[in-house]
């Protein structure tokens, strides 16, 4: 351990509470020794530190900070330099405002299109999302801020996430769903990572001692700390145990007990809390110990913002080539999104912007002349004849409509996911009345997920923007106008029908169990593999200019070829390497990506590209051998401009790390044809390796069940109020706001009330409260009274042990390090 003789002048008791947050966002400082609070703050794309009283979910405004292009937008770029660039201004800014941990970036799955929070997670592949946010990683952490990327694993579902039990396999867990947090651990060098809520094959993330020890610390080699989602505890013994170190936000002194009591009984032993210490103890020195710069350039960044928006917005459509516009077109602005854009998603990765551009404002000063503006319909759904009518009439005058329209703030928030694909009919029902009286429509997208599109011939033109940041109206008109080549590509598929999703009748999970029965058939794994037609296929995205591949040349060591500009507009190319094996022994999705670059080309020019094959480039996980090994074949080679548009390809013969095999194909045959929309009990689990746990609400509930299971309460006073609950809720989604903290208290377990109330509630009330909930009401009601004069009892007499342990020199950390500074020095090179 780094500071064993300093943690040898530590109380047991001071080590427990160390190892918890004090506040919603700052964790526990201790006085005696010197040791400072270290502050974190939510940043995938932005700063949200609040200004005054702390809340999980953003409800209190926060400070003003630059709000970049989400994740599920900056990956349309594949461009890791720019990744870098965002990172670098994140850890500037948060520097600035005094931030040590920034809670992100996320780097989720995209296993399903519903997941309300994909507009936080780069892409439905695991090498595009973890090399892009090992990019964001390099840049927050070149300042002196640690990145946390997040959720620590297998979160790919919002609805009841602190209550699920994600079900998977371990092949399709290592290579599709820890494969992005490896590149982020290895390449990005992570100081922290967030373990998810939910529970991976019956263990909650945050005790796993699979994932956190085995995997992140001992084979990835992890040497950070690792953080809980906020409330996302169950036991911090059992998670000091697996390697967790931070337990959020603020579980007051109940935790700590249970820490010192572990200690005492011998359940947690004195070397596995020292090492939790110390890891915790070398973040803060880390993060304190150096000055901090004190401001940042506002205007910089925000022209930064524009330039990842510009790099990342996706040409889906341009018949005609009616993009981009002629100087003096003469153009209609409709819809709701062109006055008030949505450029973010909701839940606590909500930034408060430095400025906010709309493209009602931004499109004066392009050489364009409007002759009309309309909002055009209601974002909310609800139909207006007036706007509708207006809408209709500046159409008929233009030479080209530019319309903006997509999902609104209730199709896509934290805490809940989407019923279905679709945007809001009252949108579409404008576009296909604008089109009777004008087809020249150029429609501009905002939406951070993948949506159906059967109205796509109603535009000539179709630009998808995601969600572009505070600066996005400037960067949509830069491309609309060719001040910019268009060149961002699709980090996901978009399937024709919801229904044409792999996991379709998964997700979401309707018990407790999340069952991953699709297994690698993420995303364009499935639709490739299984020939199902889709609207746009992974990496699809236009440009204004033409590219030529040639002279494809594949070696031991990579992939070199040539790309050539015909087209008049200079512009970027986002080469794409993928790689299959046929007739394979062991069942895989006919192509992967496992390389890409982003070049630039001037018109008429030629490049050569490079693209090095890497550790990730032929292995898959064997569930026998129980390590990363290589079939024996001769593979082929596939470049091209999207998975489905493969321009050049050649083979190479790789030679076997292994003949013992997982897998039998004649006892899971739709595995080996990628037909996993159907998976049988027996299927599922030959490839699980273990019978499928039984996932039914059921029976009394516990503490670790979520608030809204109260529907299957004895207490008919609990029914009553998940009712009211339920109805608070759908009210809120009429509103078209989503209501988080309805949303937050309707999802999460009992047990989090004692997780998130600095001490308020100990564990001891919640099972008064669970067991009232039972019907058990007397004595449930009972144990929450005596348990509220135990626990304030118990916390008095903590409080008061703490501050009454021996003195030492309150600048004591300082000393230490003062008296260690050959090796502070070395650490910090």
């Amino acid at each position: 351990m780094k500071y064993s003789t300093f943690i040898e002048k530590m109380t047991t008791e001071e080590k427990a509470a160390f190892l918890s947050g004090k506040g919603e966002w700052d964790t526990r400082d201790l006085p005696r020794l010197g040791i400072p609070s270290i502050f974190c703050s939510d940043g995938p794309h932005g700063i949200r530190k609040q200004a005054g009283a702390g809340d999980h979910l953003g409800l209190n405004e926060s400070l003003p900070a630059t709000c970049f292009p989400t994740a599920a937008t900056v990956a349309n770029s594949w461009d890791e330099k720019l990744g870098e660039d965002i990172g670098q201004a994140l850890g500037e800014e948060a520097e600035a405002l005094g931030v040590d941990i920034l809670l992100g970036p996320g780097l989720n799955i995209k296993r399903s299109p519903l997941c309300g929070r994909n507009f936080e997670y780069f892409s439905e592949d695991p090498y595009l999302a973890g090399k892009m946010a090992a990019s964001y990683i390099r840049g927050i952490q070149s300042y002196n801020v640690y990145a946390c990327p997040k959720h620590f694993a297998v979160n790919s579902q919002e609805q009841r996430r602190m209550a699920m039990n994600s079900v998977v396999d371990e092949r399709t867990l290592r290579e599709i769903y820890l494969t992005g947090f490896e590149i982020a651990v290895k390449e990005g060098h992570a100081k922290a990572i967030m373990s998810s809520y939910n529970e991976v094959n019956g263990v909650y993330a945050n005790e796993n001692k699979h994932l956190l020890k085995e995997i992140l610390r001992d084979e990835w080699k992890f040497d950070g700390i690792v953080v809980t989602d906020w409330g996302g505890s169950n036991s911090h013994v059992e998670g000091v145990k697996a390697g967790s170190n931070l337990e959020m936000p603020a579980p007051g002194f109940d935790s700590a007990r249970e820490i010192v009591e572990a200690i005492e009984n011998g359940s947690l032993s004195v070397e596995e809390l020292d090492k939790s210490v110390d890891d915790l103890l070398d973040a803060v020195v880390t993060l304190r110990m150096v000055e901090k710069k004190k401001e940042f350039d506002k205007n910089k960044h925000h022209d930064l913002a524009r330039k990842a928006a510009t790099e990342s917005i996706v040409l889906l459509k341009n018949e005609d080539k009616i993009l981009p516009l002629k100087a003096g077109t003469k153009v209609a602005l409709i819809g709701d999104f062109a006055v008030e854009p949505r450029y973010q998603g909701a839940g606590s990765s909500i930034v408060n912007p430095t400025k906010v551009e709309t493209m009602e404002e931004v499109i004066k000063g392009y050489n364009v002349s409007l002759c009309g503006l309309s909002r055009g319909y209601l974002r909310t759904g609800e139909e207006d004849k007036a706007l509708k009518k207006e809408a209709l009439d500046i159409a008929k005058d233009a030479d080209v409509i530019i319309y903006c329209f997509g999902l609104d703030e209730i199709s896509e928030s934290e805490g809940l996911d989407r019923n279905h694909m679709k945007i809001p009919q009252n949108q579409i029902d404008l576009l296909q009345s604008i089109m009777s009286v004008n087809k020249k429509i150029v429609g501009v997208i905002s939406a951070g997920s993948a949506i159906e599109m059967p109205w796509n011939n109603c535009c000539q033109a179709i630009l998808h923007g995601y969600l572009t940041g505070q600066a996005g109206a400037s960067a949509l008109l830069d491309i609309i106008t060719g001040k910019v080549n268009p060149s961002g590509k699709l980090n996901e598929t978009y399937p024709i029908l919801h229904e044409d999703t792999p996991a379709f009748n998964q997700f979401p999970s309707a018990e407790r169990n999340s069952e991953f029965r699709e297994g690698i058939y993420v995303g364009y794994r499935y639709y490739d593999t299984s020939n199902v037609k889709v609207q746009y296929p992974f990496g699809f995205g236009l440009s204004y200019t033409e590219f030529k591949y040639s002279n494809l040349v594949v070696n031991k060591e990579g992939i070199t070829l040539t790309i050539t500009n015909k087209g008049a507009f200079d512009g970027a190319e986002i080469v794409q390497m993928y790689v299959g094996l046929d007739n394979a022994i062991v069942f895989r999705p006919k192509k992967e990506l496992k390389g890409f670059k982003k070049v630039f080309i001037k018109a008429g020019e030629s490049k050569t590209v490079s693209i090095a094959f890497d550790d990730k480039t032929f292995r898959y996980w064997n569930v026998v051998t129980n390590k990363w090994e290589v079939e024996k074949g001769r593979y082929n080679i596939m470049v091209g401009s999207n998975v489905n548009n493969i321009l050049l390809k050649d083979t190479i013969e790789i030679e076997g790390t292994t003949n013992v095999y997982p897998y039998k194909s004649e006892l899971i045959p739709s595995y080996y044809k990628g037909n996993v929309q159907k998976i049988s009990d027996e299927e599922f689990e030959r490839v699980l390796g273990t019978k499928i746990p039984d996932g039914k609400w059921s029976g009394e509930l516990n503490r670790n069940d979520a608030i809204c299971q109260m529907y299957y309460a004895k207490s008919s006073l609990a029914r009553f109020l998940y009712k009211r609950l339920t109805a608070m809720k759908e009210k809120s989604e009429e509103k078209g706001k989503p209501d988080l903290n309805i949303l937050f208290i309707y999802n999460m377990p009992f047990r989090a009330m004692a997780k998130m109330t600095r001490g308020a509630v100990s564990m001891e009330m919640v099972d008064g409260m669970v067991s009232a909930v039972n019907g058990h009401f007397f004595k449930g009601v009972g144990k929450i009274i005596f348990g509220f004069f135990s626990n304030s009892y118990k916390n008095k007499k903590y409080t008061k042990k703490l501050e009454s342990t021996g003195s030492i020199e309150k600048q004591a950390i300082k000393v230490w390090v003062e008296e260690n500074k050959g090796e502070w020095n070395k650490k910090m090179d």
